[in-house]
């Protein structure tokens, strides 16, 4: 009979519900802007199915699309505030980070021993980066056009043409990001931090061998608790 494998807890509660909030904010907010452009049924773009048809209806599309936009701008709000109070910045990236990305990559692609790493590895770190700039210029973009749907406001041209190129440019560096996020899964090494965004504990084994600065300061602390 196989032993159970030891666990560690690597993404608790509060991270899996900013991870899927967000996912399934973003990809409503992408099927829904296309909506808007409109896309569907129109400019060669695909006829969606019988139930999909409030895809064409740009009223719902408009509401659904600032629906999930307001669950976005809270969910990043809370992400920010939360581990602010906490001071847990083990995802912000790091001096040194692309530096030490290309050297992990260059170990994986040649099946070469790894160097050591901590909670979240140096690509991962730069891959939060570029999300945070992409999010945030999307929602500062998507804010001005809101402004500039009001009734009374008359923002001049210029603006209008920024504002809407900003938000254009934001959502394809979003989908790059999503398409570089999934990529990352390739390699066979990074799959066994799935579990983690599912149950929230990935294998103790995998932690020791691929994030032993983590381990090493997991072991540390928990050795103050019982000291």
């Amino acid at each position: 009979m196989n032993q159970k494998r030891s666990k560690v807890i690597r993404q608790p509660l509060s991270n899996r519900f900013v991870h899927w909030t967000a996912a399934i904010s973003i990809f409503m907010l992408i099927i829904t802007g296309l909506g808007q452009m409109p896309l569907y049924g129109r400019y060669l773009g695909p006829n969606p199915p019988a139930l999909l048809a409030w895809l064409q209806d740009y009223e719902v599309t408009l509401w659904l699309h600032y629906l999930f936009a307001t669950v976005l701008i809270f969910i990043l709000i809370y992400h920010i505030i939360f581990h602010a109070l906490r001071k847990e910045f083990d995802i912000v990236p790091r001096k040194g980070d692309v530096k030490a990305s290309y050297h992990l990559m260059k170990a994986m692609i040649l099946k070469k021993e790894e160097p050591p790493s901590e909670k979240y590895l140096p690509e991962q770190r730069l891959a939060y980066a570029f999300f945070a700039v992409s999010l945030l210029l999307v929602v500062v973009t998507g804010i001005a056009k809101v402004y500039q749907n009001i009734v009374g406001v008359q923002p001049s041209n210029w603006f209008f043409v920024v504002m809407a190129a900003g938000h254009n440019i934001a959502t394809v560096m979003i989908i790059m990001a999503i398409i570089g996020h999934l990529a990352a899964f390739i390699f066979k090494e990074n799959r066994n931090m799935l579990p983690g965004m599912f149950t929230g504990k990935v294998d103790k084994e995998y932690v020791e061998e691929r994030h032993s600065l983590w381990y090493e300061e997991m072991k540390k602390k928990q050795n103050k608790k019982t000291s």
